[in-house]
């Protein structure tokens, strides 16, 4: 099978198109023909040797894909071969970028019948993130009023979907050309971080979901009411500290459960795939060359398999 892999740590011109064997399954896992596959910003941090959780090269890049079972592992129950699935790899987050994968089965869940593989790949990641980021460790309910920092990009403009759609008034805070976008997407308020002083328009805060950290978010912690909570991806340490509010940093935990909590939402019309620059699995460097600047659709990228 062909597979996007990297030898050796280093930029995007490390990553090459190869001929490996097919993976085999293990116990717990599930064998996926890839359909396709999400190329996100954490491929780059494990392209350049950064990660704290992926095994050292030689290795298959990727963790997002969307294909059909080709064989099911020992002891996995509730998959059959020829379902249409979407999901995670495993928790190293590497192997999605090949014509097959062997995934660990408690993180692939049966795809959304709304979405193609395409939008079906683009979703994993970023969706289980924004609703953890939402549900589970900010507890929005009806009535809150949450800010989300960095709302356009792929995770934020999910956050943005999910708690509009949840009855949770959203602020958002985006740079100038992504206003538009925001109030498509039903933002109760768009605040443009560009703009000298718009944290003076902030109303008081039940959470902030932190995409982006910096100077943005120091400037939005005064609007966060006592013993509320500001949750982050961005670092283990945001700055600056309040003793009155709750910090939360944490990776995504992407399962089966939290995927088809993603399917109902997808399947309700209460969200909407962004898949930005759609190449084959032959320009997996190229796709690598766009995380690092250059030109590609807004929206996640996606590698489709041929």
């Amino acid at each position: 099978m062909r597979a996007a892999r990297i030898e050796r740590f280093g930029g995007p011109e490390v990553v090459e198109v190869e001929d490996v064997a097919v993976p085999e399954p293990g116990a717990g896992e599930l064998l996926v023909r890839v359909a396709a596959a999400g190329v996100a910003p954490w491929d780059a941090i494990i392209r350049d040797g950064r990660s704290k959780v992926s095994p050292p090269p030689p290795l298959t890049l990727g963790s997002d894909l969307a294909g059909t079972v080709e064989r099911v592992g020992a002891g996995v129950t509730g998959f059959h071969v020829g379902d249409a699935v979407y999901g995670v790899t495993n928790a190293q987050f590497v192997g999605a970028h090949a014509e097959y994968a062997a995934c660990n089965a408690a993180m692939i869940a049966p795809r959304p019948a709304s979405l193609n593989p395409t939008e079906a790949a683009s979703a994993p990641v970023i969706g289980v993130t924004a609703y953890q980021m939402l549900f589970e460790h900010a507890a929005a309910t009806p009535g809150d009023t949450v800010l989300i920092t960095g709302a356009a990009g792929n995770v934020g403009a999910y956050a943005v979907q999910m708690a509009v759609s949840a009855g949770v008034r959203v602020v958002a805070v985006v740079r100038a050309d992504d206003a538009g976008l925001m109030r498509a997407l039903g933002a109760h308020a768009v605040l443009r971080s560009t703009d000298a002083g718009f944290e003076r328009a902030l109303p008081p805060l039940d959470a902030i979901l932190d995409l982006v950290g910096g100077e943005t978010l120091d400037l939005c912690m005064a609007a966060l009411k006592p013993g509320r909570k500001l949750v982050t991806v961005v670092t283990e340490h945001p700055a600056p500290k309040r003793p009155d509010v709750q910090t939360v940093f944490f990776y995504a935990d992407v399962t089966t459960a939290r995927l088809r909590h993603l399917t109902d939402l997808f399947e309700r019309g209460r969200l909407s795939a962004r898949v930005g620059s759609v190449l084959p699995l032959d320009q997996a460097r190229r796709a690598h060359e766009m995380l690092a600047g250059a030109p590609h659709e807004p929206g996640k990228i996606v590698l489709r398999m041929t």
